[in-house]
């Protein structure tokens, strides 16, 4: 099991409602949570078989951003 942290835009409970399909889809619903709090908006991922690249993907898909922790 690894985890993925990445820095989103993803700022409010709206905007996790948005991304909760694409994100259920990909990750699973228990796999994912977005700390909105934090002011870089960090997407934790728990996986076991997904790459930082294929949860971008799924960000993007839902119409958010998501880049590396720098």
């Amino acid at each position: 099991m690894k985890t993925i942290q990445l820095k989103t835009n993803i700022n409010c409970g709206g905007c996790v409602a948005k991304v909760t399909p694409s994100l259920n889809e990909t990750v699973g619903a228990a796999g994912w949570e977005v700390d909105t709090q934090n002011p870089k908006k960090i997407l934790t991922v728990t996986t076991d078989n997904l790459d930082e690249k294929e949860v971008i993907k799924a960000v993007e898909k839902a119409g958010f951003k998501a880049e590396a922790l720098s």
